[in-house]
């Protein structure tokens, strides 16, 4: 029986959690809240740039609550943002945690790309990197 009598719930919340593991461990925290924050900063900003068709392809490889993260707060009207700068991201992203800074925002970032790279097909990545800027598309790298 399900914890919460919907199977497709029960599912979406590991879905979400092993993603949420993921980043944290990831970045080395240990704190599964922070990682929380990274993760939907990162995807506020990384929805952000993309043009509405984009996104909707990115969102329909997501879990379903990581997709309903994905969009809380979304204004296709706005997007894509015309700020396109690796600096300008990072400040996104870093904005989220004003009063808990991350230390290396750029590696933190990372490994979300990181985690995205795992969960999301190459071909999607491959669309959603061709959106951004050589300088950014540096953020997406590899770490070990």
């Amino acid at each position: 029986m399900s914890a919460l009598g919907l199977k497709i719930i029960d599912e979406s919340v590991q879905r979400a959690n092993i993603w949420f593991n993921e980043v944290d461990y990831r970045t080395g925290w240990a704190n599964k809240q922070r990682s929380y924050r990274l993760l939907r900063a990162v995807l506020h900003a990384l929805r952000d740039h993309l043009n509405p068709d984009e996104a909707a392809q990115l969102s329909a490889q997501l879990p379903i609550l990581i997709r309903g993260i994905y969009y809380e707060g979304y204004d296709p009207s706005k997007t894509p943002v015309t700020e396109r700068s690796r600096e300008g991201f990072v400040a996104r992203v870093q904005s989220a945690f004003d009063t808990d800074p991350m230390g290396d925002a750029e590696d933190a970032i990372g490994a979300v790309f990181d985690v995205l790279d795992a969960h999301v097909s190459g071909g999607e990545m491959a669309h959603v990197r061709a959106t951004f800027t050589k300088e950014m598309r540096a953020l997406f790298a590899e770490r070990s």
